[in-house]
């Protein structure tokens, strides 16, 4: 136990005497707060409402045929045995399609999203990158990996207006 707390304060004042060498020496660090910049992203708010109004859709469209299997069970009620056993192996029928229908829209607008949150990303990192090599940052990090930092050191407003203004610019969006 003493060797690791040991280990762990020896590197600690390592990274205190090196981050500040480095920074005078090499060049500007900064971090971003990247899920405030995901978020407040008008690409990410746009695709979300995209993606719900997709949802809800699908609901419709599952109501729809949740009210037919009410239906059908509703009529099972009036029917004479022959007639019932071809109605209740319908309704099971359509219980199965409602089944997959369920999955089959779950896992479409999930990979809708997840490939969303990929692009967004890629095209977040990219812009962090330009920006960086324009004002002379030789570190950008994520602010999750941070245990303190300054606010001056802040970039995520910044890099907020420029994904923002890029997309209103962009045609089609």
């Amino acid at each position: 136990m003493r060797k690791i707390l040991t280990v762990i304060l020896i590197s600690a004042f390592l990274f205190s005497i090196a981050v500040p060498a480095f920074s005078e020496s090499q060049g500007k660090i900064g971090y971003i707060d990247l899920s405030r910049s995901f978020d407040e992203y008008q690409k990410t708010k746009d695709f979300d409402r995209k993606l719900e109004a997709k949802g809800d859709m699908k609901q419709k469209d599952r109501e729809n045929v949740v009210q037919e299997i009410r239906k059908m069970r509703e009529e099972l009620e009036l029917m004479n045995k022959n007639a019932r056993e071809k109605k209740e192996a319908d309704i099971e029928s359509k219980i199965k399609s409602l089944q997959d229908f369920d999955q089959d829209a779950k896992t479409d607008l999930t990979k809708e999203r997840d490939n969303m949150v990929k692009d967004i990303l890629k095209e977040m990192s990219d812009v962090i990158k330009e920006y960086g090599e324009k004002n002379g940052y030789s570190i950008i990090v994520n602010d999750r990996v941070l245990l303190y930092g300054d606010a001056g050191l802040d970039l995520t407003n910044e890099i907020i207006k420029i994904l923002n203004d890029k997309y209103a610019a962009a045609p089609g969006k």
